[in-house]
Formats: C-alpha cells, sequence, structure tokens
C-alpha cells in the first residue's frame, strides 16, 4: 500500500473514532448508549463458542471487554467504508447508521437514545469521509476529540446510573437487619467473608447495563393459566418476604474462580404467590420474564413440591436489590445455577404449559433444569514463618440446597484429609472451611473437595461450563 494510502486509512480510523465518540455522547444526553444496543445482540446472536470463550478469557470484565470490543469495531468499520470506491460509500454509511438505529430499537430501554446516537455517528462518519482529516495534525485532532467525546459520554452515563442507584438505595430497608451469626473460624485474611457484599458479587448478564426502573411505576404482572392474575408493587412484595441465606453460582464459575457470592436474601416465597394466583391444572412451567423479554422458565411440579424452594426476591443484604443484581425484583431458587434460577428486572411472571422455548435453549445450553454441583474453593494458603512447613488452608464450599456435610484436602495423589468446618449459617449458604497442614519441603499440589449432605461428591473430572456445567477440582500450588 502507498504512503498515501496508508494516510488515508488512518484518518478514517480518526474519523472513525470521531464519530463514535459523537453518537455516543448524543446517546448518553438521553441517558443510553449506541454500543450496549450492539453488544446485546452479539450476545443474542454470536457463536456459543465465541461467547463462551469471551467470557473464559476476560471473566469478570466480560461486559467491558465486549463494549470496547465493539467500539474498536466501529472504528475498523470506517476504515472499511473507507477502502470503499466512492459510489458505495454512502449507501455503506447509510446501511450501518440504519442498522445501529435498528439494533437499539429492539429494546425496551433506552431504544430511542441508542438510536440517535447511531444515526448521528452515521451523519459525522459521512461528512468526515467526503473531507478527511489532511495530514497527521488533523487526523490527531479527530481522534482526540472523538475519545475526549467518548470519555465523557461514559462519564455521563454512569452518573445516570448512579442516580438511579442512589434512588433504588432511598427506598429504605429490605429485610430486618438481624447480625449475621459467627461460624466460629477465625478471619483468616483473604478468607471469603460469611456474607457477600453486594459491590463485590458477581454480576453475570446478557445485558452491558441494567435497565433504570422506576419504582413507583414498577408492577409485576401474574398471568397465564392462573385463577387470579395479579399486579404486585414492591409494598405488596415486601409484606410477605422472608429472609434467607444462600449461594448464587454462575454456571461459568469453573473451579477456583469467583463467581460465586453468599448473601442475604429477602423475598416472597413462590408457594405463596402460587397460593394466591392459584394455577391452573395445565400449567406445567413458570415463565420468569423481564422488561426486554428475556425469559427463563422453571418447572412448576417442583417448585409447588418444595423440591426446589423459589423465591421473588426484592432485597439483598438488608437493602434493596441493587440494578445490577436485578432490581426490582428477580427469582432466585438456590441450587440452580444463575443462568436457570430465573430472571432479574422482572416484569411479568407468567404460568404456561411446556410450549415456550427459553433464551438459553436457543443458545444451546440443556433444557434440562440446571443444578449446582458441590464445588469447595481454596482461598487462602498462608505459611506460617519462612522455613517452617506449616500452612494454613481456608476456603469456602457449597452444596446447594441441602448443604455441605465435608470438606476434605489432598496433597498430591495422597489420601483425602477432612478439614474443619465453620457452623453452617443455613443449608442452601456456602460453608467456610480452614486446616493447618505440616509440609515437608518442596512444591506441593494441594486440592479441595466436598461431600454434600445429599450424599453427592464433588467430581474431580474437568468439564468446561458450556452446555451443563463445569466440574474438577481446585487445585493450588503451595512451595514451602
Amino acid at each position: 500500500m502507498s504512503e498515501n494510502g496508508k494516510r488515508r486509512l488512518i484518518g478514517a480510523a480518526a474519523v472513525g473514532l470521531g464519530a463514535l465518540g459523537v453518537g455516543e455522547l448524543v446517546a448518553a444526553a438521553r441517558g443510553g448508549s449506541m454500543l450496549d444496543g450492539v453488544g446485546r445482540l452479539l450476545a443474542d446472536t454470536a457463536p456459543i463458542a465465541v461467547v463462551e470463550e469471551l467470557v473464559a478469557k476476560s471473566g469478570k470484565h466480560d461486559k467491558e471487554a465486549t463494549r470496547y470490543g465493539v467500539a474498536a469495531n466501529v472504528v475498523t468499520a470506517a476504515v472499511g467504508i473507507a477502502a470503499l470506491p466512492e459510489r458505495f460509500r454512502t449507501p455503506a454509511i447509510a446501511a450501518v447508521g440504519a442498522g445501529t438505529a435498528a439494533v437499539a430499537l429492539r429494546s425496551t430501554d433506552r431504544s430511542v437514545a441508542g438510536a440517535l446516537g447511531g444515526l448521528t455517528a452515521a451523519a459525522v462518519l459521512r461528512a468526515g469521509l467526503r473531507r478527511p482529516p489532511a495530514g497527521f495534525g488533523a487526523g490527531l485532532l479527530w481522534a482526540t476529540a472523538g475519545a475526549g467525546l467518548f470519555a465523557a459520554a461514559e462519564t455521563l452515563v454512569r452518573r445516570t446510573d448512579q442516580r438511579h442507584r442512589d434512588r433504588v438505595a432511598a427506598i429504605g430497608p429490605m429485610g430486618s437487619g438481624t447480625p449475621v451469626p459467627d461460624d466460629g473460624l477465625s478471619n483468616e485474611p483473604g478468607l471469603s467473608p460469611l456474607i457477600t457484599k453486594a459491590g463485590r458479587f458477581y454480576v453475570a448478564d446478557v445485558n452491558s447495563r441494567a435497565p433504570r426502573i422506576d419504582p413507583a411505576q414498577w408492577r409485576l404482572s401474574i398471568t397465564g393459566k392462573v385463577a387470579h392474575p395479579l399486579r404486585l408493587s414492591l409494598a405488596d412484595l415486601a409484606d410477605q418476604a422472608v429472609e434467607f441465606d444462600a449461594v448464587m453460582v454462575c454456571v461459568h464459575n469453573v473451579p477456583g474462580q469467583g463467581r460465586a457470592g453468599n448473601a442475604r436474601w429477602f423475598g416472597v416465597p413462590l408457594a405463596t404467590l402460587f397460593d394466591h394466583a392459584v394455577p391452573d391444572s395445565g400449567a406445567t412451567r413458570l415463565i420468569t420474564r423481564a422488561v426486554d423479554g428475556y425469559t427463563i422458565s422453571l418447572p412448576l411440579d417442583e417448585l409447588r413440591s418444595g423440591e426446589l424452594p423459589g423465591y421473588l426476591v426484592i432485597g439483598m443484604n438488608g437493602e434493596p436489590l441493587p440494578p445490577e443484581h436485578g432490581f426490582p425484583a428477580r427469582v432466585f431458587v438456590p441450587g440452580l445455577y444463575g443462568q436457570y434460577t430465573g430472571a432479574k428486572y422482572l416484569a411479568e411472571l407468567e404460568f404456561s404449559d411446556d410450549s415456550h422455548v427459553d433464551y438459553w435453549w436457543k443458545r444451546g445450553w440443556t433444557r434440562e433444569t440446571l443444578r449446582v454441583t458441590p464445588q469447595a474453593r481454596i482461598d487462602v494458603t498462608a505459611t506460617a514463618e519462612p522455613g517452617s512447613g506449616k500452612t494454613t488452608l481456608a476456603g469456602v464450599a457449597w452444596a446447594p440446597p441441602q448443604g455441605v456435610s465435608l470438606v476434605e484436602i489432598r496433597v498430591g495423589e495422597t489420601d483425602w484429609l477432612p478439614v474443619e468446618l465453620g457452623a453452617e449459617i443455613a443449608p442452601a449458604a456456602w460453608r467456610r472451611w480452614r486446616t493447618v497442614l505440616d509440609l515437608p519441603p518442596g512444591t506441593h499440589a494441594i486440592s479441595a473437595r466436598v461431600t454434600g449432605r445429599s450424599g453427592q461428591i464433588q467430581s474431580g473430572e474437568p468439564a468446561a461450563p458450556f452446555p451443563v456445567g463445569p466440574s474438577g477440582f481446585h487445585t493450588v500450588t503451595v512451595t514451602v
């Protein structure tokens, strides 16, 4: 490629960054984002292998990776359009602008904002490519302005999100505020607390940002095959809610990762709602539907029998559900992976038959009710002092909903050794454990496993999360 050609492409990239910044700021001024809509489209349609690789590589930063990946692709698209013959550029830009607007309008939240941002970005891109930057200085000006506008848009959206979080928090307590009981284990540095703070609790979602739902206007609709359809406010639900402690586990939580958290939840037992609504005999599934139409369904017979004790949750750790964790309400069934336990940002509970098809089923995940398998995690490996073999190991283990009965560790391929368990705060909650080993000099591979009260022993066979959940032992290396 000639030097002039390279300069044109670099200039096109600068124009693309400028168009991105302007479009995203226009969307942010109305509380939205054009990138979020594109990111959701990718989550919905990208090959499942690509999605799983992104989750595996980016971990808890998957949303940021998606967002900035989309931004990079916008700039790349600008370079590609600039390389087209002149007669094709305008139609290509129009198609990109219309496509971005259409993607934004798929959503029930921030749709107009995203559409305006996409159309504005297309207009700026067209103007910039008609008279591309001449020289390095002009290109740098485009790029700097674009990056600055993009940063301003990010700041604006975050401030809008924070105002919504403050409004949610102002609702007041959701729960009794009863202190969490002591489990009898000393607080080893690095050992997970009994209750995970909301800000440190993992977040998994197909959306880049939580929808902003007005608590005063929100109502939960209970519809479908029921004798008594209902519409319930937050106050209606709070009057019937109870507190319970339980661990929530992401289906992508491979051994040793932090995609699990233990919280004190505040919610209405689903059995109570069933008593009010009275499902018809033909109802076999409970469809949990979010404000954007996303659905997860649950087997009604198992919910009604108590085999899967579920809750309509409206509070977390004594406060209203934070937006990122599902405000104003979510369904949570302890013992099911988060991806299968029920939708966040609820708008409706619908009693239906087996004809319904869930979001994740369409994406290739199993149609079976996906239950959490027992898992132990090693949080702490601390040697007493240099030259000493005394090593403290500590961590958490879970086997909801029945609970943990035994945690063991193994050094290399030796026999499994039981460890000290902290007191159980609830069967569905995680349980902390601790032990001290006297290890000889050298390097040691130490694994942990848990046995559930149901008798199920954690499997050591490594397996990836897709399509039926992960397995394997968490193993760490300790050098004495």
